[in-house]
Parts: structure tokens; sequence; C-alpha cells
């Protein structure tokens, strides 16, 4: 399942912690206790899932990883995590900070890999988002998520990656940012999985963006142009 920053809210993102980050630099530790949600919010999962079912998903429940805590290291980063059920973070305004990464994809000219999510999918039905993304599993560094996810969606391996940032949202998903590049030439290879309906090259200006990027796309694109 892919993640993408969410729409807008009267609540800002955090950045935990700045790169960029060299991916062997990413250190990943996991706890073996895994997190248990109180009654309510197993209900919740619950509720969600049958909802995805409902309207046609293949979506299917599992484990995925919890963030502890963090350190800052010399030109690095350690990440502790603990296995949760992935529906967590489904629950509205309470994702128990299940981490999800985000592989934001460009051309080596510089343009972004643009997706629109099929209508089935757990977040952002129907909406565009840039690069690949999912959550994390079980046992798996952030930083190995970013490239597994950029196969799988995309059918593509970057020729090089790095991680950009770790980010809480307001309703308490925490995102691992990374940005890759892949070879010239290798955009005509790129291949949407069955989680995206369309898909485009968006150009290396921002500011030339089609208006279905919307403004939480954009700024984040600014963002790690900077």
């Amino acid at each position: 399942m892919s993640a993408q920053p969410e729409p807008a809210s009267n609540e800002t993102a955090e950045i935990l912690a700045r790169g960029p980050w060299e991916l062997e630099r990413v250190k990943a530790h996991w706890r073996t206790e895994q997190f248990e949600p109180s009654p309510a919010y197993s209900e919740a999962a619950d509720a969600a899932i049958k909802g995805l079912r409902d309207r046609g998903s293949p979506s299917h429940d599992g484990v995925a990883a919890r963030l502890v805590d963090f350190r800052l290291e010399p030109d690095g980063i350690a990440i502790e995590l603990q296995p949760l059920r992935w529906a967590l973070r489904l629950v509205a305004g309470d994702a128990s900070r299940s981490v999800a990464a985000l592989c934001v994809t460009r051309s080596a000219d510089g343009r972004w890999l643009a997706g629109r999510r099929a209508p089935w999918v757990a977040t952002w039905a129907g909406r565009w988002a840039l690069g690949a993304g999912g959550a994390v599993d079980l046992g798996e560094s952030p930083a190995d998520t970013l490239v597994r996810e950029l196969g799988e969606e995309w059918a593509v391996s970057p020729e090089r990656v790095r991680g950009e940032a770790l980010i809480a949202l307001p309703h308490r998903l925490v995102m691992f940012v990374g940005q890759a590049w892949i070879a010239e030439g290798e955009e005509c290879n790129v291949t949407p999985d069955h989680e995206h309906d369309e898909f485009a090259w968006w150009p290396r200006d921002v500011e030339q963006w089609p208006p279905e990027a919307g403004e939480a796309l954009s700024r984040m694109a600014r963002w790690l142009s900077e």
C-alpha cells in the first residue's frame, strides 16, 4: 500500500529528523514485543479493513512497523521499531505511529514520477501521488523499503537513492521519506502496478506542474528541491 502526504489540515506535519543520509547510514533495530492497541483501536481497525473489502480492495491485514524512538548519529540515523498490526494505520485520527516509507522518484534530468492511485486502495484513492511507498515490513529497514517499493510499484531500480527525512503527520503516521533517481533512459521502462491507473512524468520545475498535483505534493517537491 502506498504512503503519501495527507491533504492539508489545520495541523502541520512535524519534521522529526532531516538528512540527507546514505542508505547504509540508516540503521533499524526491531524490538521483539508487538505493540498492543486498546480494544477500541482494534475494533476501529477491524471496521477499516471491512470497509476496504466492501469496496473491492484485495487488501489484507498483516504486521508492519511502529516507531518507538530514533537518534541521530554521525552522518546517519538509528531508528527503533516494533511490530504492530498493519490495519492500525487506518484508524481515523491516530495511526499509532505506524511507519511508512515514501520513495519520491525522479528521472536523470530531474522530472518527477507521479501516479494516480486506483479507486480501491487504502490511502489517496483516486488521487495523484509521487513515486512509490508503503508499509515497512517486519524486520525491514525503512531504507530498504524505499528500493523495494519502487521495484514493486514501478518495476525499476534506482541508480542512486538517499534518505531525506523522518516526518510525523498530524494523524500520527510516521513517514520515512527518500528521494531516488533512475538512470538516464530508464523512465521509458517504468511500468505501473495494479495500485495505479495512470502515470506521468511531471516537469522538473514544480511551478509547471498540472493542477491535479495539488498543494500537498507541490509543497513536498519544493521542500525536497531545497
